[in-house]
């Protein structure tokens, strides 16, 4: 396996037990960010934060950390008419996906990805979707990113994999496997630093974490984290 890896970091939950998931598993990792003119750009000041905090918990991660790349997409939100990059209510559409969802949004950060990782010598690239219990976005399918890691591959002429740690695990498992890689320490800095809210509301705290408690990001967040702690006292 190769020994180095990029993650798809957004600076929420998932893609921070992602990060912590490929510091475990690999001698040096770099990150990759999209700035796409997402409604909300909390999440980008929260990656900082997040990376900042693992590297002051963990000595031997901080080791293995590499650059942090951003990377603009602004047409993305000038196509994608979505919740994520206008100011509208969330709410599901017609074709039964929240109208959050940002149509061949995790295809083209994959391939910025690769094509990032090509001249980096990264060719494990590591993202956090789900589909146990994840809001139906065909992107987040592990056909599809069997496929795209397919294509990728050919297309570059070069051996990529695309991980997908969370991909059969739940919310209460991520949880679970968040504390796993790195203990309590690890649970605080996702609770503290990483940001979820689709509304990018830090301004409401709760046990598990900042947000409005009310999005469906926020509300699969909070579910899993009752639900893992409900399971630790069993």
């Amino acid at each position: 396996m190769t020994q180095s890896a990029l993650v798809l970091f957004s600076g929420g939950q998932d893609s921070t037990v992602c990060l912590a998931w490929a510091l475990s598993r690999f001698s040096h990792v770099e990150t990759i960010g999209f700035d796409y003119g997402q409604s909300h750009v909390v999440e980008l000041e929260c990656r900082k934060n997040v990376r900042a905090a693992l590297c002051n918990a963990y000595p031997e991660w901080a080791a293995k950390l590499g650059e942090d790349h951003v990377l603009a997409l602004p047409t993305l939100a000038q196509i994608s008419d979505t919740a994520l990059t206008r100011d509208v209510a969330i709410k599901m559409d017609e074709n039964g996906l929240p109208n959050t969802f940002v149509p061949g949004r995790n295809l083209l950060f994959f391939n910025y990805a690769a094509a990032l990782g090509y001249r980096r010598g990264l060719t494990a690239l590591v993202g956090g979707m789900c589909e146990t219990d994840y809001s139906g976005y065909p992107d987040c399918r592990d056909d599809t990113l069997g496929a795209l890691e397919t294509a990728l591959s050919l297309g570059m002429d070069r051996a990529f994999t695309i991980e997908r740690p969370l991909m059969w695990i739940d919310k209460a498992q991520t949880w679970a496997l968040g504390e796993e890689l790195g203990g309590p320490k690890l649970t605080q800095i996702i609770i503290e630093h990483s940001h979820t809210c689709y509304r990018g509301n830090r301004d409401q705290r709760h046990a598990w974490g900042y947000g409005c408690n009310d999005c469906p990001a926020c509300e699969l967040r909070a579910k899993g984290y009752t639900t893992w702690q409900a399971n630790r006292t069993l």
